[in-house]
């Protein structure tokens, strides 16, 4: 008799519009999760304190590997990215996340970013940290969202040079990964062609206008959407314009170096997603190197596919469950 296939549910099922832990307390989801929970601050080169969190499968669960999960631009770990960590933890995996400065629980100017290499930095120290207290034969896997998903593609990149001491990853999920930027959220013309001169003048100035709230187009659930706005560090502020400088800047690197991706990927995205361009995560995956990948475009979907009903986020994060357990296992 075949063996019936487990139903995978995703923990934003058990939220509700206020909190992402439901009715319960966020011991008391842990523990009907499986999960054990820890939280500390680090302190980076640049004398910033960042907060860091990790989510470890409790006994009888093995852990089949390790996840770092790097959350996108305005996110943080503490709310819907927290809720994607407890599913991989309860799946096998050990899973660490940081919050970017300027996002979430760390310090910095809020959501602003003017150089990503500093942010790059940050996760590969803290990851690399995180990977140091496991047995070097764990293999690690990088998750994405987002923003998340350049700067997990730069870990990769960075990786890849001579002078890394960086232990090499052995896959990466992007889940619609800031490849590109979409035209229909671009500041019109002609701010876009006045954005370098701004962000030089005025860096931190949130003068670079975009169309609609991140929120709002990117959650179908109407739910979802009023418990995203509910977070209490969650800014409904113009992006600032050197951070909106070097989102485009990000875009046009990666762009250029699509063909130096070479490690296993999971590409995921939403069809009708407006904030991250889908034609370009299917032209990275045209042009990546890596000899195994796989690419997944979800019609009607929008960008933040946990923001869908939950069979469809059941859907896809079965998938990822499933091609990381099954890469972990091999």
């Amino acid at each position: 008799m075949a063996k019936e296939k487990v139903v995978l549910h995703h923990p934003i099922g058990d939220a509700n519009e206020k909190s992402p832990f439901g009715t319960l307390s966020a011991e008391e989801f842990y523990e009907r999760n499986s999960v054990s929970h820890s939280s500390q601050y680090i302190t980076n080169a640049r004398g910033m304190k960042l907060f860091t969190q990790s989510w470890i499968p409790l006994p009888p669960n093995d852990i089949l590997g390790i996840v770092a999960v790097v959350h996108g631009y305005t996110g943080e770990t503490s709310w819907f990215v927290q809720l994607t960590s407890i599913l991989l933890a309860k799946s096998g995996f050990a899973t660490c996340a940081i919050d970017h400065q300027g996002h979430g629980f760390s310090e910095g100017l809020q959501n602003h970013i003017p150089d990503i290499n500093p942010v790059v930095d940050d996760c590969i120290s803290y990851f690399d940290s995180f990977r140091a207290q496991y047995s070097p034969s764990l293999p690690s896997f990088l998750y994405s969202e987002s923003l998340g998903g350049a700067i997990a593609l730069l870990i990769h990149l960075h990786g890849k040079q001579p002078d890394s001491s960086s232990k090499p990853w052995d896959g990466v999920v992007l889940n619609g990964a800031m490849c590109g930027v979409s035209d229909k959220v671009k500041p019109p013309w002609p701010v876009e062609y006045l954005l370098s001169l701004v962000a030089t003048l005025a860096p931190t100035w949130q003068i670079v206008p975009t169309k609609g709230s991140i929120v709002e187009v990117s959650f179908k659930e109407e739910w979802k959407r009023k418990l995203g706005m509910a977070c209490p560090r969650r800014s409904t502020a113009r992006p600032r314009a050197a951070t909106a400088r070097e989102l485009l800047r990000i875009s046009t690197e990666l762009q250029g170096r699509f063909e130096e991706v070479d490690l296993p990927m999971l590409i995921l995205h939403g069809e009708e997603d407006v904030l991250c361009d889908p034609a370009c995560a299917e032209e990275l995956f045209r042009r990546a190197g890596s000899k195994d990948k796989t690419i997944r475009m979800y019609p009607g979907m929008l960008h933040q596919i946990i923001g869908e009903p939950q069979e469809n986020v059941d859907l896809v994060f079965g998938e990822v469950v499933e091609w990381l357990q099954t890469r972990a296992r091999r």
